[in-house]
Order: C-alpha cells, then structure tokens, then sequence
C-alpha cells in the first residue's frame, strides 16, 4: 500500500486456497521506498529448496504471471536487470534493486527438479 507521501510500497504475504499448507514461507511484509534495493526471501528445506530449483514470477494486474528468476538466478529475456535471484541453503531470495512503480504486482515462488516437475509452490502479493 502506498504511503501518504507515494513513495513506499508495501509487500504482504497472502495464502491462498489449497496452498495455505505450503512449505515454502515468505515474510509478512516488506517495505521499500522507490529507488530503494528491496529483498524478499522464500523458505523451505533440505527436501524442496535445498534440492531443487527455484523459480520466481510476477503478475501484473490483468496480465498472466511472467517468470522473472528461473534455475535460481536466471532472468528471462526482456526482464529488467534490476530483478535479481539468489538461493543458499533452504533459502531463496528476491532483490528489486531500485524499486519502480510498476513493481506493484502479485508475487509467486516455486521449486521444481531439473525436468520442470514442481514440488512446492508459495504466493505472495504486493499490496496494491
């Protein structure tokens, strides 16, 4: 949500349907003013993200999601570099460094094997 001044956008975790039992976890809130480098993480463990790809997508309003990190820390053709993605352990992370208006989106992190077959998958939404 924006802030009385516009410039801080708020990042909230939201669960939804059949994925409230995910176990993968992301923070309930993150927030950054514009321009400002933003992290987000996605945990799990030894037996999803620690052994398995992690993929990362965004879902503008009104549009399909988009994958923005694939195999960790790849970014896709045509996605701005300022999207970036890491992952140690059992944990992946997010960064946004110099966060842009249109950034408000929902959120989504997933982890599949090298065949594409997903193991778990955790929603997140910035709040609009």
């Amino acid at each position: 949500m924006w802030g009385p001044d516009s410039s801080t956008l708020s990042i909230s975790l939201l669960l939804a349907g059949s994925w409230a039992q995910s176990v993968l976890t992301q923070p309930a809130s993150v927030s950054g003013s514009l321009g400002q480098r933003v992290t987000t993480s996605c945990t799990g463990s030894s037996s999803n993200i620690g052994r398995y790809y992690v993929s990362w997508y965004q879902q503008l309003p009104g549009t399909h999601p988009r994958t923005i990190i694939y195999g960790n820390s790849n970014r896709p053709s045509g996605v701005p570099d300022r999207f970036s993605g890491s992952k140690s352990g059992s944990t992946a992370t997010l960064t946004i460094s110099g966060l842009q208006a249109e950034d408000e989106a929902d959120c989504y992190c997933s982890t599949y094997d090298k065949h594409g077959s997903g193991s778990s998958f955790t929603y997140s939404q910035y709040l609009r």
